[in-house]
């Protein structure tokens, strides 16, 4: 049965590709179609509003310039509204403003779209700054990114130019996330999840004493949260919480919200490029390494704790230490597979209980950081990956490699070179320099290989923008809360900025005709070389400090 659950949330996932996919297209594709009807008005007075005279196309520095310019404008606001937010309306719990480090690791965290987590939601933040600070950044995050993917899907597809930052900016929001973050709430309203301002209940507890119950506006939290592929949860236990998740049903909500976006996208692409399967080969690359990482997390938890079995205790459930029983095994694994190939962070279990083995997909899964992606980052890298398998291809064959009829040369693949070894060299780096300093290996709750295990789990998902934790790590000190902000940032914004010069540079070049002898990239081989292409360079880069951690756990427990 646990394998049925997963198979008919993975068939209703297919089956939402090619509607919300072509939904994308003729947002982004600045072609006249029916939803100027109905969204031209409203995005005209916004252009009107912030000053937008032209949304004629901007050159790759220009686009990434505004990007980065964007992004300042909202960390400048944010830092101001965390550390005055003691002043502030909406605030019924009388809490104080942000402590400095930890606000710079929060507001750094949420620009990035990485949402990685060092306070506890309902006891650090006011109602106001939940709404004004955390939702918001994930409503233009989320933007932020989905724009630059789409500005580098018309570089490598021979558009006339990457795009208008600005106007691509406001359709995410007008267009995509604001209308889908509305349907999302209600559904989750309607499902027991809290809308409200109201201070926390003050109840009594079955044992006669009073306890404080902490709610507020969460239900619309939570669905920009999955949609924006955020997943900082209103909450410290974030979708573990039955305020956050409460029944099988959100969960599978929660699933399908941040995973549609990222998986229609290759899609997406494959209508920008005239060529459906070009799309496909992405798409199945993608979900080839997905099924293979989720099946090892479900093997490994449903088999549960060597050393709990090994104590002569019934393990026939699985490995349900820190997940809740309402979900089980079926929907934990699928749920971390997920939220860790989407880029999301949101849990709905603890990855830190997780089996040496389980642990393993989370953390390749942010290694790879491609398989899906957040919003756009998925396509992008794969897309990157696609480039230089393409040109290892040319290597072996002697001939000039071509992409999307583009020929590939060594500026574009000096470019992916950065972007590729940039995301390692902020993993294992900080990493080496935490064991290093009391301040950074003081922070491991578990001695040995799983204390390196967290370390390196902490490091991953900061440069992989995805914000989940092992949880078993004291991360809120000055140390960490700087260490994993600059990662974030690095993570963010070098990868972005090399592709969309990548982009830049295609864009400039004609195309070159096919022949007999031209590579096609839209076939079963091309998937084949695109998911060995991932699976080598991540070998070789990761393995090493993977068997240092849970493979030796795994072979300690026996």
């Amino acid at each position: 049965m646990g394998i049925v659950q997963i198979a008919v949330v993975i068939v209703i996932l297919i089956l939402l590709v090619k509607p919300v996919g072509t939904y994308l297209f003729h947002v982004f594709s600045n072609e006249p179609n029916r939803l100027e009807r109905w969204f031209g008005p409203a995005e005209r007075g916004i252009y009107r509003l912030i000053g937008l005279k032209s949304t004629k196309g901007m050159s790759w520095k220009k686009y990434a310039l505004s990007f980065l310019l964007t992004n300042l404008v909202l960390v400048i606001f944010s830092y101001l509204i965390l550390k005055l937010q003691g002043g502030l309306p909406f605030n019924p719990s009388g809490t104080k403003g942000m402590e400095g480090t930890l606000n710079f690791n929060t507001v750094i965290s949420f620009m990035t779209n990485t949402n990685l987590q060092h306070y506890s939601g309902e006891t650090g933040l006011t109602y106001f700054s939940q709404m004004a600070v955390i939702t918001m950044m994930m409503f233009t995050s989320a933007a932020s990114g989905f724009a630059v993917a789409i500005a580098f899907v018309r570089g490598i597809t021979g558009r006339a130019s990457v795009g208008n930052f600005f106007q691509d900016f406001v359709k995410a929001h007008t267009r995509v996330f604001i209308p889908l973050a509305l349907i999302v709430c209600l559904a989750l309203v309607a499902l027991h999840v809290p809308q409200t301002l109201k201070p926390a209940a003050d109840v009594v507890t079955l044992e006669g004493s009073r306890q404080e119950i902490a709610m507020g506006p969460v239900a619309s939290l939570e669905a920009i949260k999955h949609l924006g592929t955020n997943g900082g949860g209103f909450f410290g236990a974030n979708s573990a919480h039955p305020f956050e998740n409460p029944s099988p049903l959100t969960n599978v909500i929660e699933i399908l919200s941040m995973w549609t976006l990222p998986a229609a996208l290759p899609y997406t692409f494959g209508l920008f490029a005239k060529n459906k399967r070009q799309g496909w080969v992405i798409f199945g690359a993608m979900m080839i390494l997905f099924i293979l990482l989720l099946s090892l997390n479900y093997y490994a938890e449903s088999r549960g704790n060597p050393a709990i079995q090994a104590m002569g205790i019934d393990a026939s459930q699985g490995n349900m230490e820190g997940k809740e029983v309402r979900f089980g095994i079926p929907q934990s694994s699928l749920f971390t597979t997920v939220t860790t190939a989407a880029t999301t962070g949101s849990v709905n279990n603890m990855h830190d209980a997780q089996t040496p083995l389980g642990s393993i997909t989370p953390l390749a899964l942010m290694m790879l950081n491609n398989v899906f992606g957040g919003k756009g980052v998925g396509l992008i890298n794969m897309l990157m990956y696609g480039i230089l398998g393409v040109f290892l291809c040319g290597l072996m064959v002697g001939r000039t490699p071509e992409f999307l009829r583009k020929k590939i040369e060594a500026r574009e693949m000096k470019l992916i070179a950065i972007a590729i070894l940039i995301h390692p060299l902020i993993i294992l780096a900080p990493t080496a320099a935490a064991f290093l300093t009391k301040l950074g290996y003081g922070a491991v709750s578990n001695p040995g290989f799983h204390g390196l295990s967290q370390v390196l789990y902490e490091f991953t998902s900061s440069a992989a923008n995805n914000g989940s934790g092992f949880e078993g790590l004291a991360d809120n000190t000055p140390f960490w809360n700087l260490a994993t902000g600059g990662v974030m940032l690095l993570g963010r914004y070098i990868s972005i900025a090399a592709m969309l010069a990548v982009a830049g540079s295609l864009l400039r070049k004609k195309p070159v005709p096919e022949t007999v002898g031209t590579f096609r990239t839209d076939s079963r081989l091309f998937t084949g070389i695109l998911i060995g292409t991932v699976l080598i360079i991540g070998a070789l880069t990761f393995l090493p400090v993977i068997v240092l951690g849970p493979v030796a756990e795994y072979l300690t427990l026996g």
